[in-house]
């Protein structure tokens, strides 16, 4: 067959050829529907479009009727500035808007719309139509878009558009669409991705004419609270992250309020709701030694970035955003997370609790005196105590606040010494902690209280012996700590504590393992990850991305510990291997380094895995159960606890403590009724 006859012809599927089809223009209301395609996914599409606009022209009051879920009728209304006579056609004019102007413009947009696409594609896909005032006219016009016939119509300033048996020109499309209370769901959802955004900005949502959702404009913690419930701004706290053009500010939930399903997971960039697998990763890293499971955090983000650093023109929905620097992007998300969640005493939120707790100094000999080991022990600097806000997360010393006036009874004023905590976990080989005088006996303990001793243990001991007792008077200074005093253990595994509310009931397990989990991180963290040559390099066939990312970030590899180059046409080889994962599959590593690397940022990976060696050290090192504590080791588990971030969950997202108040108490025997 000659190519001229091949031009003549295409595949039809099957093997069998079909008679080439002439190129010609598609008429435009053929192109509308297919563009509708991609705007327009169900009701909810349409609400979020119309809302976007509705915004955009600086509404403070925006109302939005539905029938059948939005099926059969979606009417939007506002109290914006109104669109005039002579632009009214235009509105409907596909690429026709008023956001952009330029292409400068578009890579500056500050307005939730810019495509000029939404209107004609809704129209193009039902019966709309758009009555608008501007403050200057005397009355409303309204246009239909099915004729294009102008008239006269009766509304205050503002614009009003309805949209009436949707995809009513595409049955098949109509066809795929859930159930009207489904349906009514989505839309709901959208009102309230605005909403989240929007506290100026008062919403209302009327269905088959009842109204089923109204939220007044109001602050934004009252936004918050109208939309996710008081439950969620109990169990979450504050995000605020400035890194140079970009701030992350919101609200993160703890791993307690986690959900089987991500639903309550909101991310703004520049006020626009977006879903952007990037931000997720980054929040999802930052939970990933406190969640449980296949739990889902739950959070309400706000990324705020100059417009020139993200691409906003990525999909015709706008719900999809690329950022210019994504590493950067990500790092600040999951840095401005995981400073939230750190549960420590040291100072402000995020700061490791490792630099400001108490810190063991040089190794001292078995023969050194009390003294002097005491000394060492009671330099270390004095954490700056919390002070809790009126709305009281589980920990008592989580949330804080500036006032000063605000502070628990009896709680010593900032920058006062508190007593050194007992450090049990100076070495790799984590010790336990025995009584002084060689006996389990509680009482004993707590009635012969001696100086502190301590022996460290040696490398070749799987369990040391390691002594150190808080004076009395340490104990009995009158400080209300956070979680209180120890006064018994049960079960051999849990740990009773009166604080000032009540009492505390501990996992020693689970909270010993969080202890020594962050100390050893804290010390991973302040040194370079040395690396070990392989006798042997690791050679794999790779993927043209892969040879190029290792070739462009040779220099990042080699900071990770990492040393991988070419060897040949379509292989590389691993030359070396971070010193802490010497026993790790070289070429699995290198492949997980090399992906993230070309996505996100290949610290994670490293990181990740470091962690998990560094967790399994943890729960090997940590107190067993059914191990008799004596009191003053209550205690001193109690204090580190105090003095360590996320204290609250264990290195696999169980909880390691509770509160029972007085009040719950009495609830449990019916005291008061």
């Amino acid at each position: 067959m000659t190519q001229a006859s091949l031009d003549d012809y295409a595949p039809a599927g099957h093997g069998q050829p079909m008679a080439r089809r002439h190129i010609q223009e598609l008429p435009d209301e053929l192109i509308s529907q297919i563009a509708a395609g991609e705007v327009v996914e169900r009701p909810a599409s349409v609400v979020r479009e119309l809302v976007d606009n509705a915004l955009d022209a600086g509404a403070s009051q925006i109302t939005v009727k539905l029938l059948a879920g939005g099926v059969r009728q979606i009417l939007v209304e506002d109290d914006g500035c109104g669109i005039p006579l002579d632009e009214l056609p235009l509105a409907l004019r596909r690429h026709a808007t008023s956001k952009i102007r330029s292409l400068d413009d578009l890579e500056h947009v500050n307005t939730m719309g810019f495509r000029g696409e939404a209107l004609a594609a809704i129209a193009s896909v039902s019966d709309a139509s758009i009555a608008s005032r501007t403050p200057d006219a005397p009355h409303a016009h309204r246009l239909d878009a099915r004729s294009g016939e102008v008239s006269p119509a009766a509304r205050a300033v503002g614009t009003s558009v309805e949209v009436r048996e949707l995809f009513f020109s595409t049955p098949a499309r109509r066809k795929f669409l859930k159930s009207d209370a489904t349906e009514l769901a989505h839309c709901l959802e959208s009102v309230r991705r605005h909403a989240l955004a929007r506290p100026d900005v008062g919403f209302a949502v009327w269905h088959e004419g009842k109204l089923v959702e109204q939220l007044r404009a109001g602050t934004p913690a009252q936004r918050l609270q109208d939309v996710l419930g008081d439950e969620f701004v109990r169990t979450s706290r504050d995000v605020d992250l400035q890194i140079g053009p970009m701030r992350i500010h919101g609200r993160a939930g703890l791993p307690d309020a986690a959900r089987s399903r991500a639903d309550w997971q909101y991310c703004y960039v520049n006020g626009r709701y977006v879903r952007d697998k990037l931000i997720a990763h980054g929040v999802r890293s930052a939970y990933e030694d406190v969640l449980h499971g296949s739990r889902q955090p739950t959070y309400v983000l706000f990324i705020d970035i100059a417009p020139e650093l993200v691409d906003v023109n990525v999909h015709p929905t706008k719900i999809e955003v690329r950022f210019r620097d994504s590493r950067e992007v990500h790092q600040a998300v999951r840095k401005a997370v995981d400073a939230a969640l750190a549960i420590s005493r040291a100072g402000e939120a995020g700061q490791p609790a490792a630099d400001a707790g108490p810190a063991v100094a040089a190794e001292p000999s078995a023969s050194s005196s009390t003294e002097s080991a005491h000394a060492t022990l009671s330099a270390s600097p004095a954490p700056n105590w919390p002070t809790p806000t009126s709305q009281q997360s589980p920990l008592p010393w989580a949330v804080r606040d500036s006032a000063p006036e605000r502070r628990w009874a009896g709680w010593p004023e900032p920058g006062a010494t508190a007593p050194a905590s007992v450090d049990a976990f100076a070495g790799l080989n984590l010790p336990r902690v025995v009584a002084a005088s060689g006996t389990d006996d509680d009482d004993s303990a707590h009635d012969a209280l001696a100086p502190l001793q301590i022996q460290h243990p040696t490398a070749s001991q799987a369990e040391g012996d390691w002594t150190r007792h808080v004076p009395a008077a340490e104990m009995d200074d009158g400080h209300e700590w956070p979680l209180g005093r120890a006064i018994a253990q049960i079960g051999g595994i849990y740990v009773l504590a009166e604080n000032a509310k009540g009492l505390i009931i501990v996992d020693m397990h689970a909270a010993h393992e969080r202890v020594v989990y962050e100390r050893l991180k804290a010390q991973m963290a302040h040194e370079r990850l040395e690396s070990q040559p392989l006798l042997i390099p690791l050679t794999f066939a790779a993927t043209p991305q892969e040879i190029a990312t290792a070739e462009t970030q040779h220099e990042t590899l080699m900071t990770l510990g990492l040393d991988v180059g070419p060897i040949g046409p379509g292989k590389l080889a691993v030359r070396s291997l971070p010193l802490a994962l010497k026993q790790a599959d070289g070429v699995e590593l290198a492949r997980s380094v090399l992906a993230e690397l070309a996505q996100l940022d290949a610290s994670n990976v490293i990181q990740r895995a470091q962690h998990e060696l560094l967790a399994t050290m943890a729960c090997h090192g940590a107190v067993r159960a059914n191990r008799r504590l004596t009191l003053t080791e209550m205690n001193a588990l109690l204090r580190d606890m105090e003095a360590t971030e996320r204290a609250d969950q264990c290195n696999h997202g169980r909880p390691t403590w509770r509160q029972l108040t007085l009040k719950d108490l009495d609830a449990l025997f019916l005291r008061g009724r």
